[in-house]
């Protein structure tokens, strides 16, 4: 079965085919999509049209173009009657589209913007060596270098673990070493 794929770009064509062997078109069988916001919103709903045994999943531009970013929980599911079968889950990112965002607006994600603000720390660490400071009965602690460097290998792999996603999303290869000893 092909599934949507992790990543989609609102106000692009959502538009793949898919075949579920055991519950074909021909058969009587409607599949159809939800998709559900994991925060606060509104879920979408996707029926496919009836292409032999097969299916054609499709959302025009303009409609993908009203969806709400964010991170969706869709589940897949047949219907004929009074039955009905979920035949697949996954998870979605929906990106805002560039042709619509205000000028100036962030978008990077969560790992990408603390990654980089660990890397401004790390930077300037060198003009301020004070780590600790206590004025009467309050003290701040600042981290340390060995902290900061711990957290920027955990960001940095996020990172990369996200763009490797989205290369694999618009079809490139995932970019990593495959390494190999005989």
């Amino acid at each position: 079965m092909t599934t949507l794929s992790n990543l989609l770009t609102a106000g692009d064509t959502l538009d793949f085919d898919t075949s579920v062997p055991d519950y074909p078109a021909s058969a009587g069988w409607t599949l159809k999509y939800r998709l559900a916001p994991r925060s606060a919103g509104t879920a979408i709903d996707l029926t496919a049209a009836a292409n032999g045994d097969d299916y054609t999943v499709t959302a025009l531009a303009a409609t993908t173009l009203g969806w709400a970013t964010g991170n969706y929980t869709w589940t897949a599911f047949v219907e004929k009657g009074a039955e009905r079968y979920t035949v697949d889950r996954g998870q979605l990112q929906i990106r805002a589209s560039s042709t619509t965002l205000a000028a100036g607006t962030d978008t990077r994600t969560h790992a990408r913007k603390v990654l980089d603000a660990i890397e401004a720390l790390i930077e300037s660490k060198g003009a301020a060596d004070v780590v600790e400071y206590t004025i009467g009965n309050r003290s701040i602690k600042k981290m340390g270098m060995a902290d900061l460097l711990v957290w920027h290998s955990r960001y940095s792999a996020m990172v990369q673990n996200e763009d490797r996603a989205e290369r694999v999303a618009n079809g490139l290869s995932a970019g990593g070493k495959i390494q190999v000893r005989f």
